[in-house]
């Protein structure tokens, strides 16, 4: 029998019977597009680095030992967000009593538009509508993910379009949202006490002090603002840097100039929720600033991200300008 030839580069692997679509890279999974849905929106999970160790949390899909399981509606890395037009897309998950399900949406993921991959990049091309309990659709999603590799660093890039069909849609300003990853715990920052966190519904989660061991995460933005005070504060770019297994890994998301609110606030937490939301803004600048976004019917608006996964090495400033502006000249 011969030994399967190995594969040099992206390819991209539909399977269709467990509704998601692999990212592979020299053979190797570094995402995958996963659809199921139970977990109510489609996300990226996991997200791996080139060395093949996993930067994002296993709960509530896999659970690893020693894990928060807290907020089982922060997987992987997704969209949504709190309040659109009274529905509640961020806090969406089978943990919701069936009796309150009316007050949250759903991302259903529709079907694929497009692939393309090649020895150093691989392009996705997805389409999702935004629903509530009634399946009616309050918005149409296009979603194109470029996939590349360039040295130690796979990058992510997201680039999505909503437009609304009937009727108009109201992203109020609220705090949950917008653009997330849930990170593995030894990218966590240290914490020595429980915090507790409320949703606008003013449901509670409770995150408790754990062992501190073999946590090593701390924040970075672009204007030089470190650890949780991160939370909060406008950035073009905000990193996470730690260690898994004792190498160097940095997450790094990066804002475009042309989204909306931009340069935009970040909600990023100690306890692994990577997040940034250019539409919440009257918490995150304490009443100063406030944006209630509204598209009428048949607008639409573009949301534009990068995800910069470093193993290896160290992530430097330099490194990351040199990457935001070759983000800016891809996307005009």
């Amino acid at each position: 029998m011969l030994a399967q030839k190995k594969t040099d580069g992206f390819r991209l692997v539909d399977n269709i019977d467990e509704k998601q679509i692999n990212v592979l890279y020299n053979d190797k999974l570094l995402t995958a597009y996963y659809y199921a849905d139970s977990i109510k929106k489609p996300v990226l999970y996991p997200i791996n680095t080139l060395s093949g160790l996993t930067v994002t949390r296993g709960f509530p899909i896999a659970p690893r030992e020693g894990e928060l399981v807290d907020h089982p509606h922060h997987i992987g890395m997704w969209l949504n967000y709190e309040y659109v037009n009274g529905l509640d897309f961020w806090n969406n998950s089978t943990a919701i009593p069936y009796k309150n399900r009316a007050h949250y949406g759903t991302i259903v993921h529709d079907g694929v538009v497009k692939t393309e991959s090649s020895k150093t990049k691989a392009s996705l091309e997805v389409t999702a509508r935004w629903i509530d309990k009634e399946e009616n659709i309050l918005l149409r999603e296009s979603t194109r993910y470029v996939f590349s590799v360039e040295e130690e660093n796979f990058i992510i890039d997201r680039i999505t379009t909503v437009e609304t069909i009937d009727e108009e849609v109201k992203f109020n300003d609220v705090k949950d949202g917008f653009f997330a990853i849930r990170v593995a715990r030894e990218l966590q920052h240290p914490s020595d006490k429980p915090e507790v966190f409320v949703d606008s519904k003013g449901i509670a989660t409770t995150v408790p002090a754990i062992n501190n061991e073999g946590i090593t995460g701390e924040y970075l933005s672009s204007e030089g603002i470190k650890g949780k005070a991160v939370w909060g504060t406008r950035a073009r770019w905000v990193s996470l840097s730690g260690e898994i297994q004792k190498q160097p890994v940095s997450i790094t998301i990066i804002d475009h100039s042309k989204n909306i609110g931009y340069p935009t606030y970040w909600h990023a937490r100690g306890y692994g929720l990577f997040a940034a939301n250019p539409l919440g803004q009257k918490v995150f600048s304490e009443g100063k600033e406030k944006l209630n976004l509204v598209l009428k019917k048949g607008e639409s608006i573009t949301f534009r991200y990068r995800v910069v996964i470093r193993s290896a090495s160290e992530i430097l400033a330099s490194d990351i300008e040199a990457l935001e502006k070759e983000f800016e000249a891809a996307e005009k």
